[in-house]
C-alpha cells in the first residue's frame, strides 16, 4: 500500500487486526509503527520475526523515503529530519493515535527523534540496539580496525567512504558483515533475509560518508525531554551499537526502562527473537 504524503510516495504495510472480539465487545489493539534501519534498507527484515506481536499489536511497516518500495526523489532529502517528518505525516494520513513507536538502530534514531518533537503522536516508544549521537561511528570504526577481518574491513571502508554504488555491493557488505551483526549466524537464513530486501546504496552513503547525516547528528538535548513511557533494548556483543548507548539513552529518558540481552549482537531478533518480543509484548501491555 502507498501513501502520498510530504511530496512523496511511502510503502506502508499492515500486519494484524485492530479490533478483536472479546466476549460481547469490540476490543482496540494498539497500533505501532515499525521504522526500519539501515539506512537503505527497507522494512522486510523484520518480517516474520515480529509476526507473534500481532496477538498484542496492529503492526504498520513502512519504508523510508528514497528506500525499500517507497518512492525515490530528492537524494538531499534523504536525511534523518525528513524521515521524522514523513514518519508523522504518515501516522496522520493513515488517522492514527498515539502509536507504539519501535525504532531499531537508523530507526531507533528516527523513533526517538520523532517521540521528541512530536509528544502527543507516541504512547510508548521502544527503542532497540540504538544510539542519540554520532560517537557510535568511531567506536564502530575502531572495532572493526582491531578485530575485523580482512574482508570485513574491505567492505566497511566502502561504509565510512559512502562509495556503495549498487545494491549487490549493500548485499555483499551484510553477508561479510553477518557473524558480526548476529551471533548465532545462519548463512542460508540471512541470505534468504538480503534475497527479500530492496537495497538502495544512496541514502546509506549520504548517511555514513564523509561529511554524511549520521556524522555529525546529536540527539541527546532533544530525547532528555521525552515523557512517554521507554524501553531500551540492547544487545550485549553489538559491534556498532555497544550497550554503552542504550546505557546513556536509559540516563537521559526520565524513567525509561533497559534491558540487555546477553546473547545477541546487533540483530537481537535473530540472536534471541522470543525473549525479544516476550520482553516488547510485556512493556506494551503493562
Amino acid at each position: 500500500m502507498f501513501a502520498q504524503v510530504r511530496g512523496t510516495t511511502l510503502y506502508f504495510d499492515v500486519d494484524g487486526t485492530g479490533l478483536v472480539p472479546d466476549g460481547p465487545a469490540m476490543r482496540e489493539r494498539p497500533a505501532a509503527l515499525v521504522v526500519h534501519g539501515g539506512p537503505g534498507g527497507d522494512h522486510t527484515g523484520f518480517k516474520p520475526a515480529m509476526d507473534p506481536l500481532t496477538d498484542t499489536m496492529q503492526l504498520v511497516y513502512f519504508d523510508h523515503r528514497g528506500q525499500g518500495r517507497s518512492a525515490r526523489g530528492d537524494p538531499a532529502l534523504y536525511t534523518l529530519d525528513e524521515n521524522v517528518a514523513d514518519m508523522e505525516a504518515l501516522r496522520g494520513h493513515l488517522g492514527l493515535g498515539p502509536v507504539v513507536s519501535i525504532g531499531t538502530s537508523y530507526g531507533g534514531m528516527v523513533a526517538m527523534a520523532h517521540a521528541a518533537r512530536h509528544p502527543g503522536a507516541v504512547s510508548k516508544l521502544i527503542l532497540i540496539v540504538t544510539a542519540a549521537h554520532n560517537g557510535f561511528m568511531s567506536q564502530a570504526e575502531a572495532f572493526i580496525r582491531n578485530h575485523g577481518t580482512p574482508e570485513q574491513q574491505r567492505v566497511c571502508q566502502r561504509l565510512w567512504s559512502g562509495t556503495f554504488e549498487t545494491p549487490g555491493q549493500m548485499a555483499e557488505f551484510y553477508a561479510v558483515m553477518g557473524p558480526l551483526y548476529s551471533r548465532r549466524y545462519d548463512p542460508a537464513a540471512a541470505a534468504a533475509v538480503r534475497g527479500r530486501a530492496t537495497y538502495a546504496p544512496e541514502p546509506l552513503n549520504r548517511a555514513f560518508g564523509p561529511g554524511g547525516t549520521l556524522r555529525s547528528f546529536d540527539l541527546r538535548a532533544e530525547v532528555a525531554g521525552i515523557q512517554v513511557p521507554t524501553l531500551i533494548l540492547a544487545g550485549r556483543h553489538d559491534w556498532i551499537c555497544p550497550p554503552a548507548f542504550s546505557e546513556e539513552l536509559h540516563g537521559l529518558i526520565p524513567g525509561s526502562q533497559l534491558q540487555v540481552f546477553e546473547g545477541s549482537s546487533h540483530t537481537i531478533r535473530a540472536d534471541e527473537p522470543e525473549a525479544l518480543n516476550d520482553a516488547i509484548r510485556a512493556f506494551v501491555q503493562a
